[in-house]
């Protein structure tokens, strides 16, 4: 009896070595965007940024660009962010973060 079998049942092998690649999240790239929140639900974690052409777009907690805080914007800022078009989900904002305009 040769070792692939235990106690009547397949043995299960090892998975073969994976290659040295690093895995990680995908980096969405979407059009550069401006818009003014329209929404904050801080308790949820998500808001909504609204666009000049009046559509609104969902971004979330983890979507704000880091050096923003989450509870520090506000209704009414004005924000830029990548636009994020998601056949499944819809439009979604990433990396949002508060708008400089040049002087």
């Amino acid at each position: 009896m040769n070792g692939d079998y235990f106690y009547s049942a397949l043995r299960k092998r090892a998975p073969a070595a994976r290659s040295a690649q690093v895995s990680g999240p995908p980096a969405f790239r979407g059009a550069r965007a401006t818009g003014r929140i329209s929404k904050l639900f801080i308790g949820q974690s998500h808001g909504y940024i609204r666009l000049s052409n009046e559509r609104e777009v969902f971004f979330h907690r983890g979507d704000v660009r880091e050096g923003t805080a989450f509870n520090d914007l506000n209704v009414g800022d004005t924000v830029a962010f990548e636009l994020f078009e998601d056949a499944v989900s819809g439009a979604r904002a990433l990396h949002v973060g508060r708008h400089n305009r040049p002087r």
